[in-house]
């Protein structure tokens, strides 16, 4: 019994987390110290940082004219 009481705890934990996982994550991400972390370790990452340096530092501009 004890085993079902956890699991569905777990579950519901899981389901809260998910639902509101953007609004948690710029909640966490706010703090600066938490932010740089997350980047360090996201750029260590070796298909992060190929998809996404690409993205930023690409040729093209964007000219609205």
């Amino acid at each position: 019994m004890r085993a079902l009481v956890i699991l569905c705890l777990l579950f519901t934990a899981a389901a809260v987390i998910y639902r509101w996982r953007y609004k948690l994550m710029n909640t966490v991400l706010a703090v600066g110290i938490i932010r740089k972390l997350m980047v360090t370790l996201s750029m260590k990452l070796p298909r992060v940082r190929s998809s996404i340096l690409p993205e930023l530092f690409n040729a093209k501009t964007n000219n609205y004219e």
